[in-house]
């Protein structure tokens, strides 16, 4: 039954907010900044998300909830199974978001949201260990300032269009807000979305399973399916299965996959990918990862020495994870699996270790591509990184892809280098992300170096042999292999002479005349200078 509203909830329920469609992402922004003061942004960030979960679940809910009883199947309305079954979570009348609203204001709000959230993930399987443990009553958050976010909340219809996915676009604004709000060394659990989006195209993952072993909240499998989607595929063909170490961040992606409808095997529980793989068997067609950066100290000296996923290569050192992801990656490749991941530059080159696995790598015929992409591009870090590209099978053959045959040439002994760091436009005044026009040339050019020889062009991208990456100690710095224009070289001396010497007689002269004006205010004065 549902609580007795308290008196000071006796008035009329707040109203709800008109909130024009196009900035809501703002609007709520704007509205969760208010909570500063009260909790850190790396709080407050599951603070809004899961109150948005819940107000998509409750929309949700009410609206299959009309048609059945629109249907005259009343006896229906209070069974989970009919929810289910259409992918809509069902919600006891304490967990829906009229309820909230009704409650907003009381004392005791906090907990009868963290109550909500609980009895939700009760009732629905697919959410179990998706949602806040209590989160709301442990922030002791201020009543008021709650009840401020909840109203702005509520002004959102996330069901009114169902081409525009809402509450998708909140959440993918939210989550790049938070990443930079966090600042440097946090924030990474999201990896910019136009980054991904590229990841996507490049390796595109039209049907089978598609893996990420550190995969944050989410946002490689939402962009993959957003990928499908506008190259219209089909979703159902697609498996998705992932792996997080933090535990909220862990939630984030559960909740990330749930509102969108995407089914995902992440582990029973999160678990760091290297001690406890909660995946030993999987054999993936897609790989799309952004391993943390140079990640130290990340197995003890003498442990994972016999690891199954090292067999056939030298054992990862253990000053810096880099190639442990690498290799983690290669092991759950399928026969013909393709790979798209970023790394820190660092790991393109060295010695020891780091230099012999890269060998093995290129003998093998596993790294198809290296890019390096511009800076400023994560909101963690403004260094350049490296999307590395790795692929079971280059050999020539016909593939499906999406709806057409694609013919794919011999690459093997090969590796095309791309320098993206000419690339990319402004964004949120200090950040870099690409354009559609950027991923549609970058993406381009790798399908079609795919399936013909392609020209090298300078300061862009390169095709190197085996015995060039050799010759090179192995390094997979595409400057080494790229060409790059000496523009000093190219300047004609006495032109550029002539030019700077008229500019210099021009200054000249305007500094006589300001001295002799100067003199002449002083002689009018009646001191000569």
């Amino acid at each position: 039954m549902p609580r007795t509203k308290s008196s000071s909830a006796q008035s009329a329920p707040a109203k709800k907010k008109s909130v024009p469609e196009k900035s809501v992402e703002a609007s709520l922004w704007e509205s969760a900044n208010k909570l500063r003061g009260s909790v850190e942004p790396a709080e407050y960030k599951h603070v809004v998300l899961s109150l948005i979960f819940l107000k998509f679940a409750s929309d949700k809910f009410e609206e299959l909830r009309e048609k059945l009883i629109a249907a005259g199947r009343q006896k229906y309305v209070e069974m989970p199974e009919f929810y289910n079954k259409d992918n809509v979570f069902y919600l006891e009348e304490t967990s829906r978001w009229s309820f909230i609203i009704e409650h907003a204001r009381q004392s005791d709000i906090a907990l009868l949201i963290d109550t909500a959230l609980a009895n939700i993930e009760k009732k629905n399987k697919a959410l179990r260990g998706a949602l806040p443990d209590n989160y709301f009553s442990r922030l002791q958050l201020d009543t008021a300032k709650l009840a401020a976010l909840i109203s702005d909340i509520d002004g959102i219809d996330t069901i009114k269009d169902k081409e525009q996915d809402v509450v998708g676009r909140v959440y993918e604004y939210f989550l790049g807000k938070f990443a930079i709000a966090e600042g440097k060394g946090k924030g990474e659990f999201y990896t910019p979305k136009t980054i991904v989006g590229l990841i996507a195209e490049m390796i595109e993952p039209y049907r089978g399973k598609i893996y990420d072993p550190c995969c944050g909240s989410g946002g490689m499998f939402v962009q993959s399916m957003k990928f499908i989607e506008a190259h219209h595929g089909n979703k159902r063909e697609v498996s998705v299965y992932g792996q997080e170490y933090t535990g909220t961040t862990y939630k984030l992606a559960k909740m990330n996959l749930a509102i969108r409808g995407i089914s995902g095997n992440l582990g029973d529980k999160p678990a760091d990918t290297f001690a406890e793989d909660q995946h030993k068997d999987l054999k993936a067609d897609f790989i799309m990862a952004n391993p943390p950066f140079n990640q130290k100290s990340w197995r003890a000296e003498n442990e994972l020495l016999d690891d199954p996923r090292w067999k056939g290569y030298t054992v990862p050192p253990t000053s810096n994870a880099n190639y442990g992801w690498i290799l983690n990656i290669l092991s759950k490749l399928s026969e013909n699996g393709v790979a798209g991941f970023l790394l820190s530059n660092g790991a393109l080159s060295g010695e020891g270790d780091e230099q012999q696995i890269r060998k093995e790598l290129l003998q093998n015929d596993k790294v198809e591509a290296i890019l390096i992409l511009p800076r400023n591009m994560f909101y963690s870090t403004d260094i350049s990184v490296t999307l590395w590209i790795l692929n079971n099978n280059k050999t020539a053959r016909e593939v499906k892809v999406g709806d057409a045959m694609r013919k794919y040439r011999n690459r093997k002994g090969e590796v095309l280098f791309m320098d993206l760091r000419q690339m990319g436009e402004p964004f949120e005044k200090k950040y870099t992300q690409f354009s559609a026009e950027d991923i549609a040339k970058i993406s381009g050019t790798y399908h079609k170096w795919q399936t013909q020889k392609i020209k090298d062009e300078a300061e862009y991208c390169a095709t190197a042999t085996l015995k060039e990456v050799e010759a090179k100690n192995w390094s997979l710095v595409p400057s080494k292999y790229i060409e790059f224009k000496n523009r000093d070289e190219a300047v004609n001396f006495d032109e550029k002479m002539r030019e700077l010497q008229a500019e210099m007689r021009t200054l000249l002269k305007a500094e006589k005349e300001s001295e002799k004006e100067l003199a002449k205010v002083f002689k009018n004065l009646g001191f000569e200078l």
